[in-house]
C-alpha cells in the first residue's frame, strides 16, 4: 500500500511491519525545478540590467575588474598558469572527460543517459554564443586582457562550461556515491567552478556579471535538461 504526502511517497508493507521506505525523487525534481528557475531569473536579470546599462552593476562589473585583474604586465609563467586553470572550461576538455564516459554508457545500453550527457555537453557552448550574440557585450578593455578578443563577454563560454562539466558529472555519478562520496564531490565541484570563474577575471578577460551569468546558464542548462531526460536519480536516465 503507499501514502502519498505533499512531497514524497511511502512505502507502507502489507504485512503491517514498521520499514517504511521513502522515495525521494519528488524531492529532489523539486529542488532542481527551483534551482533551475533561480539561475534563470540571475541570468535574465543580470542580461536586463548589461542591456540597459544599469549605473550600479557596471560599476560594480569595473571596480571587481580593477581589484583582480592581474596585470598587462605580469610574468609569463603567471599567465601560463591561469591559462592551465582556465582550461576545465573549454569545450574540447568536456568532449575529453565525457568521450570514455559516453562510450560506456553506449557499451551498457544506457541510451537515455547518453542522450543526456552528448545534449548537455555539447550544446552548452552554441547556446552560450547565441546568448552573447543577443546581449552583445564587450570585453574589458585591458590590453593583455579582454582587448585581446574580437568575441563579447556575456555570458562567460568558460563559466558555463565548468559548470556543465561540474553538474553532469556530479547527477551521474550521484546514485553510486556514499553519503561522503557526495559531499566531497559537491565541494570539489564548487572549487573548481569557483577557480575557473575568478582566472577568467584574473586574466581580464571576463567582468564579474560575465562569469555569474555563465554559471547560471551552464547550471540551468544542465539541471534543465536532467529534467527532461530523467537523469536526476529515480528517473530513466539516472545511473543505478
Amino acid at each position: 500500500m503507499r501514502a502519498v504526502g505533499k512531497s514524497e511517497a511511502v512505502e507502507v508493507p502489507p504485512d503491517g511491519s514498521t520499514a517504511v521506505t521513502r522515495t525521494r525523487a519528488p524531492v529532489t525534481v523539486q529542488v532542481t525545478v527551483g534551482c533551475t528557475a533561480i539561475c534563470l531569473v540571475v541570468l535574465a536579470m543580470l542580461g536586463a540590467g548589461i542591456r540597459s546599462e544599469f549605473g550600479p552593476l557596471l560599476r560594480l562589473d569595473g571596480s571587481v575588474s580593477e581589484a583582480l585583474y592581474a596585470g598587462d604586465d605580469r610574468a609569463g609563467a603567471l599567465d601560463w598558469l591561469l591559462e592551465v586553470l582556465t582550461a576545465p572550461g573549454l569545450s574540447w576538455v568536456r568532449f575529453l572527460v565525457f568521450l570514455p564516459v559516453l562510450v560506456w554508457l553506449v557499451r551498457r545500453g544506457s541510451w537515455w543517459t547518453a542522450g543526456w550527457v552528448i545534449t548537455a555537453v555539447v550544446l552548452v557552448a552554441p547556446l552560450n554564443a547565441l546568448l552573447k550574440d543577443y546581449f552583445g557585450r564587450i570585453r574589458p578593455p585591458f590590453d593583455e586582457g579582454g582587448a585581446r578578443y574580437d568575441s563579447l563577454g556575456f555570458p562567460s563560454g568558460h563559466s558555463s562550461g565548468v559548470a556543465t562539466l561540474v553538474a553532469v558529472a556530479v547527477v551521474l555519478a550521484w546514485p553510486l556515491l556514499s553519503a561522503r562520496g557526495r559531499h566531497w564531490s559537491l565541494a570539489a565541484g564548487i572549487v573548481l567552478v569557483l577557480l575557473v570563474g575568478l582566472t577568467r577575471m584574473w586574466l581580464g578577460v571576463h567582468y564579474l556579471s560575465d562569469v555569474v551569468g555563465g554559471w547560471s546558464f551552464g547550471l540551468a542548462w544542465t539541471l534543465g535538461t536532467a529534467l527532461v531526460f530523467g537523469a536526476l536519480p529515480g528517473g530513466r536516465a539516472a545511473l543505478r
